[in-house]
Order: C-alpha cells, then structure tokens, then sequence
C-alpha cells in the first residue's frame, strides 16, 4: 500500500511540474505570436517625431492620432475601402460557391470523367501560364481597369477544392437518397440538404478567400493601370508607403501636414494596423465553425 501511494505522489508531482512547464512554454508562445502586434498598434499611436527617440515598448509615450489622420487625410482612402469591402464580400461569395459546387461534383464517383478533371486540376497547382500571358488574358477578356478583375479569376480555387471533396465524402449517402425519394434533384440536394451541413467547411473555406481578397494588392497595381478609384485599400496604401519611403509627400497624402509631424516608419505603422484589424474582427465570428461538428445525429440507424 506504501509503494502504491508514494507512486501516486510521484506521479502527481511529475504531473504538476510538467503542467507548469508546459503553461510557461505556451505562455512565452503566446508572447512571442501576439506581441509584435502590440509593438506595432502602440508605435502607431505614439507622437512620430517622440517615437523617433525609440524606447517605446509597452505603451505610447506620448499618445497621438496623427499618423491615422495622415492615411485618412485623403478621400481616396474611404474610396480604397469601400472597393476592398465589396470585392471580398463579392469575391468570397462568388469563390465559395462555385468551388462547392465543382466540389461536390467531383466528390460523386460515379462522375463521367472525374479522374480526368482532378488530374487537370493538379496540374494548375504547381505550374502556371506566367505573368504575361495572364495580363495578355485578362486584357483580351476587358477585365483590365475593371472592378470584375477582382472576382473572374478568383472564383475558383482548387487547392480549396479538395478540402471540400474530403468533407463532401464524409456526409452520409443515406441523406442524399431520402432527399431523392422525396423528388429533390441534384440541385436541391446541393442547396437544402448539403450546404446547411458543410458549415464548418463553407466558414473555413470563407476564411481563406476572405484573408485573400483582403490582402491582395498585386491585382491592383497591375491590372487597374487608368482608373485609381478602383484601387482597393492594399495597393494604396503600398503607393503611399512608396511616396513617403522616397520622401515625396504628395498633395494627395497630406497637403496640409508637415512631414515633421508623421515619419514613413509611423505612417506604415498605422497602415498595417488599418489594414490588418478588419480582417482580424471577422475571424472570431468564423472561428466556432472549425471545431463544430454538423454531422452528429444526422443519419440515426
């Protein structure tokens, strides 16, 4: 009874010192993800020229606003945003869709042809047409200096779309067949019955194409040449952090600032954190998707 016991402190106390140790490493974890966003959000707020003395670590030292009203001291900016909202709400809607929907094709192995298709599909992975003959495309096609340029050609995404075949497989058949007893085709077992159970997979799959469309702007510095207020926020603010790295504060940046009062390390600072918190506060509502399981009691025996 003696040994029994002292092994069961033992074992307690080898428990105990390894949760503490592991708590710590999560912690220093934590730390190092989560504290260079606060580096940044703090420099942001921080007086430009104070900030330039360094020293500033944990919090403002002398708390300012000017370098956010230095982005948003042109109307182009509010313009730039509204383009970003409504091509990644368009864009991500467009790109979820369709690729459910080609998804849930090829999910069926009774598809004509679908070893083909994969194998095509693989195949765009790892090689593409290139820079030129893309721009030549999307020119031939009229998406130059077009808001569609945004959407076409990110409607699709086959990377995606094999993690939406591996869930498709995993909905049980029985559904799809009670479904077709009833007279449903395959459109509406699409749209009623598989749709409201891939949630998880929809919302993650939104994430991503999300995050894309939010952060892209290569799209706008090379295919919108001619008409800036199709600019989404990205590629302006790349311009304006260009313009300020070259010391050419243009009249559309801050005609009415000196550059005394925001320096280019400020002003990309709080166009970081600008660009970045959006796309942070949708993650949350997004996030109860990826453990939730949609499939529990939905076929009983």
């Amino acid at each position: 009874m003696k040994r029994r016991v002292s092994s069961k402190i033992k074992r307690s106390k080898g428990t105990l010192i390894f949760d503490i140790l592991n708590t710590i490493f999560m912690l220093f974890i934590c730390f190092v993800c989560i504290y260079p966003i606060w580096y940044v959000i703090v420099n942001s707020l921080n007086d430009a020229t104070d900030a330039l003395m360094g020293g500033i670590y944990w919090w403002p030292r002398q708390f300012s606003l000017q370098n956010y009203r230095t982005v948003f001291s042109d109307n182009s900016v509010l313009q730039a945003f509204k383009v970003t909202i409504a091509k990644t709400l368009i864009g991500t809607t467009v790109n979820v869709f369709f690729t459910a929907m080609v998804a849930y094709s090829l999910s069926k192995k009774n598809l004509i042809g679908r070893k083909y298709y994969m194998a095509f599909g693989t195949i765009t992975m790892f090689f593409s047409g290139g820079l030129i003959p893309t721009f030549l495309l999307f020119k031939g096609l009229g998406l130059l200096n077009n808001f569609w340029v945004y959407v076409i050609p990110a409607a699709f995404n086959f990377f995606n779309l094999l993690i939406m075949i591996n869930f498709f497989r995993e909905i049980p058949e029985a559904l799809e067949e009670s479904a077709k007893i009833d007279g449903a085709n395959d459109f509406t077992i699409f749209r009623k019955v598989i749709l409201p159970l891939s949630k998880p997979v929809l919302a993650t799959i939104a994430l991503f194409a999300g995050v894309g469309q939010w952060n892209d702007y290569f799209g706008g510095l090379m295919y919108i040449t001619d008409n800036r207020s199709l600019e989404p926020i990205q590629t302006y603010l790349y311009r304006m952090v260009a313009q300020v790295q070259s010391s050419q504060m243009a009249g559309s940046i801050a005609s009415n600032i000196s550059a005394k009062d925001s320096t280019s390390t400020a002003i990309k600072l709080a166009a970081m954190v600008i660009t970045t918190l959006p796309i942070c506060c949708v993650y949350p509502f997004l996030q109860k998707y990826f453990v939730k399981g949609m499939m529990i009691g939905a076929v009983k025996e």
